[in-house]
């Protein structure tokens, strides 16, 4: 299974919404996952706390090669949920994400029309001003001497980089992300401001969210 390492869209974490369609009450539960097994225990999660619900219905999309989509409409008539909630996430264009609307029937049938308007109202209403950008970063460590310190804080400072960690012992550690498109610049830069007195390497790869 290969792991998409592009940017992508998504939300942070789980978000929540809920309104009430002629005397039916529906409950959107929208959470952040990395894989398939993680959005099936999340499914399993929101089933067990919503056992007494009418109809647990989802919809997901998984950020791997190939990608993941699957939705259910949990015995509402056939395309009435499951496809518009995993519609809205496509229009979205939304990954690593499961979304759960549960529906509390109220004893008045909503006609599929009436239904795929409420099931994909659930889940725009729970990415409306949720959805977040988890972006790709290199973790950085510099090494350098205090004799070149002031310069690049200074450069840091001025290009809007923030330091995660810093260890000062006979030389100074300093830990920052930066994103691989402008690392070769921000190298570049380093090297000519401190005459080349600095190493710069790269730790690891990572993923951030960022708004």
């Amino acid at each position: 299974m290969e792991i998409m390492s592009d940017d992508y869209r998504t939300i942070e974490g789980e978000k929540t919404s809920h309104f009430e369609e002629n005397k039916s009450k529906f409950i959107t539960t929208a959470r952040h996952v990395e894989s398939e097994a993680e959005a099936l225990t999340f499914l399993e999660e929101m089933r067990e706390i919503y056992k007494d619900a009418t109809h647990n219905c989802y919809a997901y999309i998984i950020n791997e090669v190939p990608e993941v989509k699957r939705y259910s409409d949990d015995g509402e008539p056939q395309g009435s949920a499951g496809l518009p909630m995993l519609s809205v996430l496509e229009k979205e264009k939304v990954k690593n994400i499961i979304v759960v609307v549960t529906r509390y029937f109220g004893g008045k049938l909503l006609g599929k029309g009436g239904l795929v308007r409420a099931y994909s109202r659930g889940v725009s209403d729970t990415l409306a001003n949720n959805v977040v950008c988890k972006c790709q970063y290199f973790e950085v460590e510099l090494i350098h001497s205090y004799s070149v310190l002031g310069q690049i804080e200074n450069y840091l400072n001025n290009e809007g980089y923030t330091i995660i960690d810093k260890d000062y012992t006979d030389e100074v550690k300093e830990r920052l992300y930066v994103k691989p498109a402008h690392f070769d610049k921000f190298k570049s830069d380093l090297i000519e401001l401190t005459s080349a007195n600095i190493s710069i390497n790269i730790l690891e790869k990572t993923m951030l969210f960022e708004s």
